[in-house]
C-alpha cells in the first residue's frame, strides 16, 4: 500500500473551561480557520456540510480538516459531499463518515476517518468495504489525519488499485 503525507501548519489547540480540556494534535492536512465553541462544558466544531456544531473529537478534527482539504484544495463541491450518511442493512444501521456524490446523486466515493491515535489496519479497510457492498463507489479513502489511503475500484477485473494521491475532483 502506498500512502502519501501532506505538510500541515496545524498546531495543537486547547479548548478549556472549568470542567473540560481537549487537545487536538497536529495532523498531516492543511490548516484552516476552524470555528470552535464550548457548549455545556464541551468543545464543538462547526461542520460546514451539516451546517451545525458537532462534538469536537479527534476523529471529528480529522473529518473537518479532510473535508476542507477536499473542497478548498482539490476542488470537490461541498454541495456533493455529505457527512454521517446512514445506511440500512435489514434491521442494522451503519454510518459512512463521508460520501461524495455525483451530479446524478450516485455515490462516487466513501471516506472513513479515524482518530490520529488509531492505526489504519485491515479492520478499517474491512469496515469501508462493508459500506461499499451497499454503495458500489469508484473510490475508497481512509485517513487518520496522519496517513491517507485512496484506492480506485476496478469492478470489471474484481480488483482495486491504491493511488499515490487523492484525485482532484475534475479527474474523478
Amino acid at each position: 500500500m502506498n500512502s502519501f503525507i501532506f505538510v500541515s501548519e496545524v498546531q495543537p489547540i486547547f479548548v478549556e473551561n472549568q470542567r473540560y480540556k481537549q487537545t487536538m494534535f497536529p495532523i498531516n492536512l492543511p490548516s484552516y480557520n476552524a470555528r470552535i465553541t464550548n457548549s455545556g462544558g464541551k468543545p464543538k466544531i462547526f461542520d460546514d456540510l451539516r451546517r451545525r456544531y458537532v462534538a469536537l473529537t479527534p476523529e471529528e478534527w480529522v473529518r473537518q480538516h479532510f473535508i476542507h482539504y477536499l473542497t478548498e484544495h482539490l476542488g470537490y463541491p461541498a454541495s456533493l459531499l455529505a457527512n454521517e450518511v446512514e445506511l440500512n442493512v435489514g434491521q442494522k444501521k451503519l454510518r459512512c463518515d463521508s460520501v461524495l456524490y455525483g451530479l446524478q446523486a450516485q455515490p462516487l466515493m466513501i471516506i472513513e476517518y479515524k482518530a490520529p491515535t488509531i492505526a489504519l489496519s485491515q479492520k478499517v479497510f474491512d469496515q469501508i468495504s462493508v459500506y461499499n457492498m451497499l454503495l458500489h463507489v469508484d473510490y475508497l479513502v481512509v485517513s487518520n489525519g496522519l496517513e491517507h489511503y485512496c484506492c480506485k475500484m476496478d469492478y470489471d477485473n474484481q480488483k482495486y488499485l491504491f493511488l499515490n494521491e487523492i484525485p482532484r475532483y475534475e479527474n474523478i
